[in-house]
């Protein structure tokens, strides 16, 4: 056999972009125009949620997923067909039966309601907002009315009508009906974000708090000592002072600060860049005597009362918590309802 014959082939694949919207960008960019696919509506079991996306190109290529593998194949179809059409949007319910559910993975079967809409040179903008509110960790909310394919985008920090203000609150995507026909508002919003200041023994039980619900976490403390890969495994840590990381993190309103040090030079430092932004939630640790003295420290620093009465504490939910455990339970509820309200709060919208 030649050395030709056994000479490796030059791989020429091209890159494969695993990302829905940025493949979306890709696609339109070379071809002029995209569909995505979108879970406005779900019913029992379904192997994506509401929100899920789908990219499909004019010449078959996707990218994402709306069903885990049911029905994918159905929607490519469908895109093309409005690819090819008219441009108006579509939207299409599919049953998934048990057999077809099984083989998704799913415990039972369910219903989702798909719509597909047509992206032309023109729909790119919408892509490219999408992609840098994720990006820098701006909320957006997209109005679609699903006959016309019309968009109205929204951003946090604006007047926006209460059933918007909610998607914001709640981080859900939702298909609303109106006098006018459904609308679907896609919630395109940051995961929740846990800054832990000071690598103690609280700060430990809280890690895993924030681990187990899902939300996203950075430790920050100075001392190496403290902040080691032996006292927290897998979490991402800055062994740096918290005027310096938390500005090169990033503060917003998805991100929660909770000063743990109990040391009053790294806790203060953290609370005064934690004050000068809209954070979804600050907290320290400390009594009610310590805060006190926290407080003058803080007036003295320039900060208002108005300021200072942003900081939960004593930090977390009154459960009447002892021990370290407990009471990293009670910060982790508090974060928790900081970032979704209360029912009794919900209740209180609709009624209004």
């Amino acid at each position: 056999m030649s050395e030709a014959a056994v000479a490796p082939k030059p791989n020429h694949k091209p890159h494969v972009e695993l990302d829905v919207l940025k493949a979306a960008k890709s696609w339109l960019a070379a071809d002029g125009s995209i569909a995505l696919a979108t879970v406005i509506e779900t019913w029992g079991s379904a192997p994506v949620p509401i929100g899920g996306q789908m990219a499909i190109a004019r010449d078959g290529r996707f990218q994402g997923s709306v069903s885990g593998g049911c029905i994918e194949n159905d929607i490519i179809v469908e895109a093309e067909d409005v690819l090819s059409g008219d441009g108006k949007p579509k939207t299409l319910s599919f049953g998934i039966a048990d057999e077809t559910a099984w083989r998704a993975g799913l415990p039972c079967g369910g219903q989702i309601k798909v719509l597909i809409e047509r992206f032309d040179a023109d729909g790119s903008a919408i892509i490219d907002r999408s992609i840098g509110a994720r990006e820098t960790r701006r909320g957006l909310v997209i109005r679609t009315d699903v006959k016309s394919g019309a968009h109205e985008i929204f951003e946090r920090g604006e007047t926006n009508p209460p059933e918007v203000a909610d998607r914001f609150r709640s981080g859900e995507s939702k298909l609303v009906e109106t006098p006018e026909g459904n609308v679907f508002l896609q919630a395109l919003v940051p995961p929740a974000r846990v800054v832990i200041v000071g690598a103690t023994h609280l700060a430990q039980l809280l890690a895993e708090q924030v681990k187990l619900v899902g939300y996203e976490l950075i430790l920050v403390d100075p001392r190496t000592a403290y902040a080691s890969d032996t006292r927290f495994s897998n979490v991402r840590m800055l062994t740096e002072w918290p005027q310096d990381a938390l500005p090169a993190i990033g503060l917003d309103p998805y991100t929660a600060v909770v000063a743990l040090a109990h040391v009053a030079h790294l806790d203060d430092e953290a609370l005064k860049v934690a004050l000068k932004h809209d954070c979804l939630y600050v907290g320290a640790l400390g009594s009610t005597r310590n805060h006190a003295k926290r407080t003058e420290r803080l007036k003295e620093a320039g900060f208002t009362e108005a300021d200072i009465a942003r900081i939960k504490a004593p930090i977390g939910i009154d459960i009447g918590a002892q021990t370290p455990a407990e009471i990293s339970v009670s910060i982790m509820a508090d974060i928790v309802r900081s970032l979704r309200g209360t029912k009794g709060a919900k209740k209180g919208q609709k009624g209004a």
